[in-house]
Protein backbone atom coordinates (compact mmCIF):
# COMPACT_ATOMS: atom_id res chain seq x y z
CA UNK A 1 0.00 0.00 0.00
CA UNK A 2 3.34 2.22 0.69
CA UNK A 3 3.66 1.94 -2.93
CA UNK A 4 0.95 3.29 -4.12
CA UNK A 5 0.96 6.49 -1.87
CA UNK A 6 1.57 9.18 -4.70
CA UNK A 7 4.56 11.71 -3.61
CA UNK A 8 4.36 14.88 -1.86
CA UNK A 9 5.15 18.15 -4.03
CA UNK A 10 9.15 18.15 -3.81
CA UNK A 11 10.31 21.58 -1.92
CA UNK A 12 12.83 23.78 -3.29
CA UNK A 13 15.64 25.17 -0.72
CA UNK A 14 14.78 28.80 -0.85
CA UNK A 15 18.68 29.63 -1.36
CA UNK A 16 18.79 27.56 -4.77
CA UNK A 17 15.63 29.24 -6.08
CA UNK A 18 17.37 32.44 -5.74
CA UNK A 19 20.56 31.31 -7.50
CA UNK A 20 17.84 29.61 -10.06
CA UNK A 21 16.45 33.50 -10.94
CA UNK A 22 20.13 35.22 -10.71
CA UNK A 23 21.47 32.55 -12.98
CA UNK A 24 23.22 34.39 -15.91
CA UNK A 25 21.59 34.64 -19.25
CA UNK A 26 24.65 35.27 -21.25
CA UNK A 27 22.57 35.63 -25.07
CA UNK A 28 20.71 38.37 -22.90
CA UNK A 29 22.55 40.82 -21.74
CA UNK A 30 21.28 44.36 -21.00
CA UNK A 31 23.28 47.09 -23.48
CA UNK A 32 26.07 48.96 -20.56
CA UNK A 33 25.94 53.06 -20.81
CA UNK A 34 28.46 54.76 -23.37
CA UNK A 35 32.17 54.01 -21.79
CA UNK A 36 32.78 58.35 -21.44
CA UNK A 37 29.50 58.11 -18.76
CA UNK A 38 30.63 55.55 -16.52
CA UNK A 39 30.38 57.78 -13.92
CA UNK A 40 27.52 59.65 -14.49
CA UNK A 41 25.42 59.08 -11.39
CA UNK A 42 28.69 59.84 -9.20
CA UNK A 43 29.01 63.21 -11.41
CA UNK A 44 25.25 64.27 -10.95
CA UNK A 45 25.85 64.51 -7.21
CA UNK A 46 29.45 65.74 -6.81
CA UNK A 47 30.15 68.29 -9.80
CA UNK A 48 26.72 69.37 -10.27
CA UNK A 49 26.83 72.87 -12.83
CA UNK A 50 27.54 75.61 -10.49
CA UNK A 51 28.74 79.02 -11.42
CA UNK A 52 29.57 82.20 -9.22
CA UNK A 53 27.52 85.05 -9.97
CA UNK A 54 24.26 85.83 -11.78
CA UNK A 55 22.66 84.18 -14.79
CA UNK A 56 19.69 84.97 -16.56
CA UNK A 57 18.26 82.90 -18.74
CA UNK A 58 15.36 83.21 -21.32
CA UNK A 59 13.93 80.48 -23.87
CA UNK A 60 11.41 81.46 -26.64
CA UNK A 61 9.46 78.08 -28.05
CA UNK A 62 8.67 79.55 -32.28
CA UNK A 63 6.77 75.55 -33.11
CA UNK A 64 7.42 72.13 -31.56
CA UNK A 65 10.49 71.89 -33.16
CA UNK A 66 12.04 75.31 -32.82
CA UNK A 67 13.26 77.81 -30.02
CA UNK A 68 15.25 81.08 -29.83
CA UNK A 69 17.19 81.32 -26.51
CA UNK A 70 18.98 84.30 -24.52
CA UNK A 71 21.46 84.19 -21.87
CA UNK A 72 23.14 87.01 -19.37
CA UNK A 73 25.91 86.10 -17.31
CA UNK A 74 28.35 88.36 -14.93
CA UNK A 75 30.40 86.92 -13.10
CA UNK A 76 33.99 85.99 -12.27
CA UNK A 77 36.55 83.60 -14.92
CA UNK A 78 39.08 81.54 -13.78
CA UNK A 79 42.24 81.86 -15.94
CA UNK A 80 45.14 79.02 -15.78
CA UNK A 81 47.70 79.80 -13.71
CA UNK A 82 51.48 78.25 -13.08
CA UNK A 83 50.76 78.51 -9.40
CA UNK A 84 48.57 76.65 -7.24
CA UNK A 85 46.26 80.00 -6.61
CA UNK A 86 43.25 80.04 -8.54
CA UNK A 87 43.23 83.49 -10.78
CA UNK A 88 39.42 84.78 -11.28
CA UNK A 89 39.07 87.92 -13.27
CA UNK A 90 35.61 89.69 -14.01
CA UNK A 91 33.41 89.13 -16.75
CA UNK A 92 29.76 89.87 -18.80
CA UNK A 93 28.68 88.46 -21.75
CA UNK A 94 25.64 87.90 -23.80
CA UNK A 95 24.44 84.58 -25.50
CA UNK A 96 22.15 83.93 -28.07
CA UNK A 97 21.36 80.45 -29.20
CA UNK A 98 19.08 78.89 -32.00
CA UNK A 99 17.59 75.27 -31.22
CA UNK A 100 16.28 72.48 -33.73
CA UNK A 101 15.27 69.34 -31.72
CA UNK A 102 13.64 66.48 -33.48
CA UNK A 103 13.33 62.64 -32.08
CA UNK A 104 16.45 61.84 -34.79
CA UNK A 105 18.15 65.43 -34.99
CA UNK A 106 19.04 67.69 -32.29
CA UNK A 107 20.96 71.16 -33.82
CA UNK A 108 21.91 73.69 -30.94
CA UNK A 109 24.00 76.87 -31.63
CA UNK A 110 25.52 79.99 -29.29
CA UNK A 111 27.01 82.94 -30.11
CA UNK A 112 28.30 84.76 -27.23
CA UNK A 113 29.42 89.03 -27.53
CA UNK A 114 33.19 87.93 -27.31
CA UNK A 115 32.87 86.51 -30.75
CA UNK A 116 32.86 82.97 -29.42
CA UNK A 117 30.90 80.51 -32.10
CA UNK A 118 29.62 76.66 -30.74
CA UNK A 119 27.64 74.26 -31.82
CA UNK A 120 26.35 70.67 -31.51
CA UNK A 121 24.95 68.28 -33.76
CA UNK A 122 23.65 64.79 -32.59
CA UNK A 123 22.08 62.61 -35.13
CA UNK A 124 20.54 59.87 -35.31
CA UNK A 125 21.27 57.80 -38.47
CA UNK A 126 19.74 54.69 -37.42
CA UNK A 127 18.35 52.61 -34.19
CA UNK A 128 22.09 52.03 -33.71
CA UNK A 129 24.26 54.35 -34.81
CA UNK A 130 24.53 58.25 -33.82
CA UNK A 131 27.06 60.65 -35.01
CA UNK A 132 27.77 63.62 -32.57
CA UNK A 133 29.55 66.99 -33.32
CA UNK A 134 30.33 69.64 -31.05
CA UNK A 135 32.44 72.74 -32.41
CA UNK A 136 33.67 76.22 -30.71
CA UNK A 137 35.25 79.15 -33.19
CA UNK A 138 37.04 81.80 -31.33
CA UNK A 139 39.25 85.09 -32.44
CA UNK A 140 41.82 83.93 -30.07
CA UNK A 141 44.65 81.75 -31.41
CA UNK A 142 44.65 77.91 -31.05
CA UNK A 143 41.19 78.43 -29.09
CA UNK A 144 38.91 76.77 -31.96
CA UNK A 145 38.36 72.98 -31.77
CA UNK A 146 35.90 70.74 -33.24
CA UNK A 147 35.45 67.04 -32.67
CA UNK A 148 33.27 64.43 -34.40
CA UNK A 149 31.71 61.38 -32.18
CA UNK A 150 30.39 57.95 -34.34
CA UNK A 151 28.50 55.73 -31.62
CA UNK A 152 27.23 52.62 -32.15
CA UNK A 153 24.64 50.91 -29.88
CA UNK A 154 24.87 46.92 -30.05
CA UNK A 155 22.64 44.57 -28.09
CA UNK A 156 25.32 43.76 -25.24
CA UNK A 157 27.89 46.37 -25.84
CA UNK A 158 29.04 50.05 -26.92
CA UNK A 159 31.67 51.50 -29.19
CA UNK A 160 32.68 54.87 -30.05
CA UNK A 161 35.11 56.22 -32.88
CA UNK A 162 36.16 60.16 -32.17
CA UNK A 163 38.38 62.11 -34.23
CA UNK A 164 39.00 65.80 -34.08
CA UNK A 165 41.69 68.69 -35.16
CA UNK A 166 45.10 68.91 -34.15
CA UNK A 167 45.06 65.41 -35.27
CA UNK A 168 42.81 63.79 -32.17
CA UNK A 169 41.48 60.10 -32.67
CA UNK A 170 40.44 57.92 -30.09
CA UNK A 171 38.08 55.12 -29.53
CA UNK A 172 36.57 52.82 -26.71
CA UNK A 173 34.57 49.12 -26.19
CA UNK A 174 32.31 48.52 -23.23
CA UNK A 175 31.04 45.28 -23.09
CA UNK A 176 28.16 43.40 -20.64
CA UNK A 177 29.83 40.52 -18.91
CA UNK A 178 27.12 39.85 -16.74
CA UNK A 179 23.72 41.30 -15.74
CA UNK A 180 25.61 43.66 -13.11
CA UNK A 181 29.47 43.78 -14.76
CA UNK A 182 30.38 45.83 -17.33
CA UNK A 183 34.22 45.88 -18.57
CA UNK A 184 35.51 48.17 -21.16
CA UNK A 185 38.59 50.05 -22.50
CA UNK A 186 39.57 52.72 -24.70
CA UNK A 187 43.12 53.88 -26.97
CA UNK A 188 43.61 57.38 -28.18
CA UNK A 189 46.44 59.45 -29.90
CA UNK A 190 46.91 63.18 -29.70
CA UNK A 191 48.93 63.86 -32.95
CA UNK A 192 49.71 67.91 -32.33
CA UNK A 193 51.57 66.63 -29.13
CA UNK A 194 52.87 63.20 -29.85
CA UNK A 195 50.62 61.78 -26.86
CA UNK A 196 49.12 58.09 -27.03
CA UNK A 197 47.10 56.57 -23.95
CA UNK A 198 45.39 53.54 -23.09
CA UNK A 199 42.51 52.78 -20.67
CA UNK A 200 40.95 50.29 -18.98
CA UNK A 201 37.56 50.16 -16.80
CA UNK A 202 34.76 48.20 -14.79
CA UNK A 203 30.94 49.20 -13.83
CA UNK A 204 29.73 47.28 -11.49
CA UNK A 205 25.66 48.36 -11.03
CA UNK A 206 22.55 46.92 -9.01
CA UNK A 207 18.82 48.64 -8.41
CA UNK A 208 20.69 49.61 -4.83
CA UNK A 209 24.31 50.89 -5.73
CA UNK A 210 27.10 51.62 -8.77
CA UNK A 211 30.92 50.89 -8.38
CA UNK A 212 33.11 52.24 -11.21
CA UNK A 213 36.81 51.96 -11.30
CA UNK A 214 39.02 53.25 -14.12
CA UNK A 215 42.94 53.37 -14.68
CA UNK A 216 45.12 54.84 -18.00
CA UNK A 217 48.28 54.84 -18.85
CA UNK A 218 48.62 58.58 -18.53
CA UNK A 219 48.56 58.04 -14.62
CA UNK A 220 45.39 58.45 -13.42
CA UNK A 221 43.55 56.12 -10.95
CA UNK A 222 39.33 57.01 -10.47
CA UNK A 223 37.01 55.36 -8.28
CA UNK A 224 33.56 55.93 -7.33
CA UNK A 225 30.61 54.84 -5.39
CA UNK A 226 27.23 55.87 -5.08
CA UNK A 227 24.74 54.61 -2.85
CA UNK A 228 21.01 54.50 -3.63
CA UNK A 229 19.69 55.23 0.37
CA UNK A 230 16.16 55.55 -0.76
CA UNK A 231 13.81 57.05 -3.80
CA UNK A 232 14.82 60.60 -2.48
CA UNK A 233 18.17 59.81 -0.90
CA UNK A 234 21.37 59.10 -2.51
CA UNK A 235 25.20 59.20 -1.10
CA UNK A 236 28.39 59.61 -3.32
CA UNK A 237 32.07 59.39 -3.56
CA UNK A 238 34.50 59.47 -5.11
CA UNK A 239 38.65 58.97 -5.31
CA UNK A 240 40.85 60.10 -7.86
CA UNK A 241 44.82 59.25 -8.24
CA UNK A 242 47.85 60.28 -10.21
CA UNK A 243 50.52 57.98 -9.79
CA UNK A 244 52.82 59.85 -11.75
CA UNK A 245 52.27 63.00 -10.28
CA UNK A 246 51.23 62.07 -7.13
CA UNK A 247 48.22 63.88 -6.86
CA UNK A 248 45.26 62.98 -4.92
CA UNK A 249 41.47 64.58 -4.89
CA UNK A 250 38.62 62.94 -3.24
CA UNK A 251 35.21 64.08 -2.72
CA UNK A 252 32.00 62.77 -0.70
CA UNK A 253 28.40 64.21 -1.00
CA UNK A 254 24.55 63.38 -0.94
CA UNK A 255 21.14 63.83 -3.11
CA UNK A 256 17.96 64.66 -2.14
CA UNK A 257 15.32 65.09 -3.94
CA UNK A 258 12.95 67.63 -2.16
CA UNK A 259 9.94 67.71 -4.57
CA UNK A 260 8.75 65.91 -7.80
CA UNK A 261 5.99 67.14 -10.28
CA UNK A 262 4.42 64.60 -12.09
CA UNK A 263 2.88 66.65 -15.43
CA UNK A 264 6.43 67.59 -16.18
CA UNK A 265 8.83 64.66 -14.79
CA UNK A 266 11.05 67.29 -13.10
CA UNK A 267 12.57 66.58 -9.97
CA UNK A 268 13.98 69.54 -7.49
CA UNK A 269 16.84 68.46 -6.08
CA UNK A 270 19.29 69.78 -2.96
CA UNK A 271 22.86 68.38 -2.78
CA UNK A 272 26.19 68.71 -0.24
CA UNK A 273 29.52 67.51 -1.42
CA UNK A 274 33.24 67.85 0.26
CA UNK A 275 36.22 67.69 -2.18
CA UNK A 276 39.90 67.31 -0.52
CA UNK A 277 42.65 67.91 -2.43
Amino acid sequence: MAGLVPPGPTTVPAGESKKAEEKTDFMNLPCPIPFEELHREALMSLKPEAFEGLRFDFTKGLNQKFSLSHSVYMGPTEIPSQSAETIKIPTAHYEFGANFIDPNLMLIGRVLTDGRLNARVKWDLTDNLTVKANAQLSNEPHMSHGIVNFDYKGKDYRSQFQMGNAALFGASYIQSVTRHLSLGGEVFWAGQHRKSGIGYAARYETDKMVATGQVASTGVVALSYVQKVSEKVSLASDFMYNYITRDVTSSVGYDYILRQIDHRKKDYKFGFGLTVG
